[in-house]
Order: structure tokens, then sequence, then C-alpha cells
């Protein structure tokens, strides 16, 4: 049985209809920590594992800390993942974060790298929660797409249709949609 996570062969692929390759996965992390285990339990790691299987189903190579490191029981150094993070994000075709609520600023510092790399940028918002101005701003000035949702795995297919929008207004070069 195929879930709405695992696209089969006759379905979309982001990879292939967009020819992308790679995305980074952006989200809070050290705020997310277990404090007696140092890692993160399974309900905060469940929304990266879900979205991480979600873009591998499309065909993507998906860049993302929190797996990288083991979910925190293999935390780099500051000099040593502030490196990676920035390095992947340059390379990277697609840029996607749950930026936090409360906010997560080592998150808000990559939102920046994308937007100033030029990246399409894909931000996921839940429904009721407080995000800063210049998360909810930054569509007027980068090629951002917003998706708010409750239950994120109900919101897959809005989020493929805004990294498919993103990607057409990254490369369209044309001025944001205010």
């Amino acid at each position: 049985m195929t879930t709405p996570a695992t696209p089969t062969a006759s379905t979309a692929s982001l990879a292939r209809d967009l020819g992308v390759r790679s995305l980074f996965l952006a989200g809070p992390f050290l705020q997310l920590l277990d404090p007696a285990t140092g890692e993160m339990p399974e309900a905060s790691r469940s929304s990266f594992s879900l979205l991480i299987k979600h873009f591998e189903g499309h065909g993507l190579d998906v860049h993302n800390a929190h797996r990288r490191e083991a979910w925190g029981a293999e935390l780099m150094q500051p000099e040593e993942c502030t490196r990676i993070d920035q390095e992947e994000i340059r390379k990277a075709d697609v840029f996607v974060a749950l930026p936090g609520s409360p906010a997560s600023p080592g998150t808000h510092i990559e939102i920046g790298w994308a937007s100033a790399f030029g990246k399409p940028i894909v931000l996921l918002l839940e429904h009721e929660q407080y995000y800063t101005f210049l998360v909810r701003g930054l569509h007027t000035v980068a090629a951002v797409e917003h998706v708010p949702y409750t239950d994120l795995s109900n919101a897959l297919p809005a989020i493929d249709a805004a990294v498919r929008r993103a990607v057409a207004r990254a490369r369209e070069g044309a001025p944001p949609v205010a």
C-alpha cells in the first residue's frame, strides 16, 4: 500500500518534474532536546521524519541537521555544524523550514542564509502560532511560500504545491508577490 509520503512511479515527482535534486530541511533543534537524554523525543522527531521520508519519496536528497546529528545523540560543535549547515543550504536546490514557535534562533539564521542565497523557500507555519514579522513578510523580498497547517501529514499536497510555486518564482526572477 502506498502512503501519501511515498509517491509511486505513476505520481508526480518533485525532483523529476522540477529538475531539482536536493532540499535542506530546517527547524528547531536544541530547544527540542530532552534535558535528561540530550536527544529529541520521538514526538519532536516525527514531523522531521515525516518530511524527510516524503521528500526522499519524491527523489530528493534531503539534508537535515537533526538526522545528521543522530537526533541529538551526536551533536556537532558550533564551529562545525554552522559551516556544514551553511554549505548544505548553499548547495541545496530548495529550502523548507519549520521556523519554530517560539522562534528558533538557529532556524531563523538558516532562513536568512537561504534568502540571501536566492533559494526557493517554503515556510511551514502551524495554525494559531505566532511568527515574527520578518518570517511572515519574507515573501515580499524573496521566493517564499507559506504553508499553514494543523497536521503536517494532511498538508503534504499543499507543501508540494508550495515547493512548485517557490521554485517557479525563483526561476522567473520575478518580483516577489506582496
